[in-house]
């Protein structure tokens, strides 16, 4: 091995000598390839025109990324908190107004429609880019971002806007959650590089919460054996996926530090899932308490890591505090009403209080990143693409071999550097 030399240039070169047997010759080769492979790929050869300039500022929508829809989780989710806190008995003392649903529903669509509009443009022009995002091992739970985040508006719905709606919303919003579930649970079933024990990260709660948003949405319709199904699949792979996570397995990579605030969405399903069980039953009983004080001790073990989530700069991964958080506000206001006393309604109130801050606190530095110091969408590297294919317009999505699976794994959980 140590007369193995990777040359600086694209041509392999190697030097074997006498000694080695001709069936090991097959596993050098291998080898060489392998290292030259990922060299490259980490370097990025812009001699061959892979990626765009790493020194320049790439194209907008180069550099809009799927996570965008963090935002819209983000405020959506707190327009179904101010509904459940202006219709909650428990809280009626606050005499809430639902004006306030209102008029944060009214703006997370106004949000969902312009994100959305953005990325269809991505979709259109840079489809290689989107292709990369779907392959990425962390990039591809925010796919469900979407559809979640519509779910959310139709809980939020104002009962101005509309009191009832029809169940045919619930089905349209499930179908693209169900292929993207029968895609992805597959993978980690079987695949042979994103098996779960090798991608396994807390952003895979996305994979797993809609499946619950599904069956509170689907029971509050009235719909019985669909959320039953959606809940069922979501409780099995969240038990799986806790048990991967807590284990980091020696093949698992680690987040880096700037993904840190990902680590919230530990919070997210058990919160919803105690909501989702509680519509089914039609009473917050046993199953619902203990999937909401899994939650509750799940929120306050990483409340009290402040180290553990400071020391990097924003980014838009910071909205990943967001919508866990307000799933456990809510999911408390829905304890209180069941278990009414000044403890749960000062809980309550306090996580609430919590939910609504950060989430104007990130919208505020969120438009101050983007239109004042311009820095919020850098130069994304993770899924950087082939300039000439992108100027010609070449739409196609390319099939991925596992040797390439391998190292696009390894680098993607790297933090990208931004361009200036």
């Amino acid at each position: 091995m140590k007369n193995l030399q990777v040359a600086p240039s694209n041509a392999l070169h190697v030097s074997i000598p006498p000694s080695i047997e001709p069936s090991r010759l097959d596993a050098l080769f291998v080898f060489q390839i392998l290292v030259s492979r990922k060299r490259q790929f980490l370097l990025g050869l812009a001699s061959e025109g892979l990626v765009f300039p790493e020194d320049k500022k790439w194209p907008f929508l180069l550099r809009y990324p799927i996570s965008s829809f963090g935002i819209c989780l983000g405020v959506s989710s707190q327009a179904i908190l101010w509904k459940t806190l202006a219709t909650s008995k428990s809280m009626s003392f606050l005499h809430i107004s639902l004006t306030i649903n209102l008029v944060l529903w009214f703006i997370s669509v106004a949000l969902m429609v312009t994100v959305l509009l953005i990325y269809s443009l991505k979709v259109i022009f840079y489809l290689e880019a989107v292709c990369r995002e779907y392959y990425h091992p962390i990039r591809i739970n925010f796919f469900f971002a979407p559809w979640i985040a519509f779910l959310f508006l139709v809980l939020g719905v104002p009962p101005l806007v509309a009191k009832n709606l029809h169940a045919a919303f619930w089905y349209v919003l499930m179908t693209p959650i169900f292929c993207l579930e029968l895609k992805i649970y597959g993978q980690w079933m079987s695949g042979s590089q994103r098996r779960l024990s090798k991608v396994a990260n807390p952003s895979d709660h996305l994979a797993i919460v809609g499946n619950f948003v599904g069956a509170l949405l689907g029971a509050s319709m009235g719909l019985k054996e669909g959320p039953i199904f959606f809940f069922a699949v979501g409780l099995v792979h969240y038990m799986i996926l806790l048990v991967t996570l807590y284990q980091r397995l020696p093949s698992s990579e680690a987040l880096p530090k700037e993904l840190h605030p990902v680590f919230f969405l530990f919070v997210a399903p058990p919160s919803v899932a105690s909501m989702a069980w509680a519509q089914i039953q039609g009473v917050f009983d046993y199953g619902s308490r203990i999937a909401y004080f899994i939650a509750l001790f799940l929120y306050f073990s990483l409340a009290v890591r402040i180290n553990f989530f400071r020391g990097f700069r924003f980014s838009l991964a910071w909205w990943a505090y967001t919508f866990p958080m307000t799933g456990a506000s809510i999911a408390t206001i829905r304890y209180s009403d069941e278990v009414t006393n000044m403890g749960t309604q000062s809980l309550s109130i306090v996580l609430s209080g919590i939910s609504t801050f950060t989430v104007v606190a990130l919208l505020l530095t969120t438009i101050l990143h983007a239109f004042v110091f311009r820095d919020l969408f850098p130069n994304d590297i993770a899924i950087a693409v082939s300039h000439k294919r992108s100027m010609t317009g070449n739409k196609r999505c390319h099939v991925r071999s596992g040797s390439s699976d391998t190292i696009d794994i390894e680098a993607s959980l790297k933090p990208a550097t931004s361009a200036g």
